[in-house]
């Protein structure tokens, strides 16, 4: 078992970290980033907008319950490239689990550490902000782990939507009993927000990230859809411009995460690296239209500048988050277009943002009518 085999941590500021190997042995690296969700390790590792990255899960026992394959997975594979954790559980107690977490990250390659005193590692994080890091059960030598780290490129205006999108177009949904055809942009979609959609008489047909404005335009969507995903928004030339030309058909269009930062970009507004991100469970969110405040589930280490925003004669702010004040929302005056910054489909929680779906039904039945 890996769990007796000794491992280093590393990051780029040199601050390093010993551990016991879990998963596969070797070495990875990627951005590091923390979650901070009591539960839905599986959802997590399977949500393409973690690409890239490695998570540090802040729960102190990971994997006590286990892999089911059926219900949790958000995409066809793992997409983190690391894990770290302080309490590994090579056990499980579900009895609907497929196999132990341990056996779920060898049969997909991961590589990672436990045994890591995840509560310090997550103050240093905060303090310093995100950082490109290393995992290794291999090379146990600092100074060698560090030649290896250094060839690691930065998130900084990194494209890695067309590394994780849909080779070929597919459709969700009954086309036969839909009330509407969805157009949905993969730049990274999570299974459940497309589940959201269906579920509310949507036939989506989903289109790889790159495939031309007119492509789409051709299927003759009634709205469009814009997803997660992960990388830097800046760096996606190609989407800001299929975005802009999806919103001046003046038919409904909603963006989660990734999509958010999109809608701005295509609306003249700039985004920019957060210190160390927003990943959780339990953000707190203000509907700025109804006065609610919504506890959130995030994913995303971009945010859009909001002095643009306020000068910005189309686009009024929706919702903020009450911890730092950051834009959460915002939505078109001349179109019917919105976005939020966080994941109203919350898989695996809470659910409390999922009226957006409504939101964006009811657009839908207007433009329609």
């Amino acid at each position: 078992m890996n769990q007796k085999k000794e491992a280093l941590l590393l990051l780029e500021d040199g601050t390093a970290y010993k551990g016991l190997a879990l998963g596969k042995s070797g070495t990875t690296g990627g951005e590091i980033c923390f979650n901070t969700g009591m539960t839905g390790y599986q959802e997590i590792y399977t949500d393409p907008s973690y690409y890239g990255q490695i998570i540090v899960n802040t729960n102190s026992h990971i994997g006590n319950y286990g892999v089911q394959l059926e219900d949790e997975e958000e995409s066809g594979s793992v997409k983190i490239r690391g894990m770290v954790c302080n309490t590994f559980s090579q056990i499980y107690s579900r009895d609907t689990a497929d196999f132990s977490l341990q056996e779920y990250f060898e049969r997909a390659n991961i590589v990672g550490i436990s045994n890591v005193d995840t509560r310090h590692l997550v103050r240093h994080v905060r303090e310093k902000g995100v950082m490109n890091a290393i995992i290794s059960s291999e090379i146990l030598d600092e100074a060698e782990l560090m030649k290896e780290l250094k060839k690691i490129p930065s998130m900084d205006g990194l494209e890695l939507s067309s590394e994780v999108t849909t080779e070929e177009p597919y459709f969700m949904g009954d086309e036969a009993t839909a009330k509407f055809r969805v157009a949905v942009m993969d730049y990274g979609i999570k299974k459940s927000i497309l589940l959201n959609l269906t579920s509310r008489g949507c036939y989506c047909k989903v289109f790889p990230a790159k495939t031309s404005y007119e492509e789409v335009l051709e299927w003759n969507p009634d709205g469009f859809f814009i997803s997660n995903g992960p990388g830097d928004p800046s760096a996606m030339e190609y989407a800001v411009e299929n975005v802009g030309q999806m919103v001046e058909t003046a038919k409904p269009l909603f963006g989660i995460c990734l999509g958010h930062q999109l809608l701005a970009l295509s609306s003249g507004i700039n985004t920019y690296k957060m210190h160390h991100g927003h990943r959780g469970l339990n953000h707190p969110v203000k509907n700025l239209i109804t006065g609610l405040c919504e506890i959130t589930s995030q994913n995303h280490g971009f945010a859009v500048k909001p002095d643009e925003i306020e000068s910005h004669p189309d686009i009024e702010v929706t919702h903020i988050n009450l911890n730092d004040k950051t834009i959460e929302g915002i939505r078109r005056k001349d179109y019917p277009a919105f976005s939020v910054q966080y994941h109203p489909e919350a898989s695996p929680g809470p659910h409390d943002s999922r009226y957006l779906f409504d939101e964006f039904i009811k657009l839908l039945e207007a433009s329609k009518a």
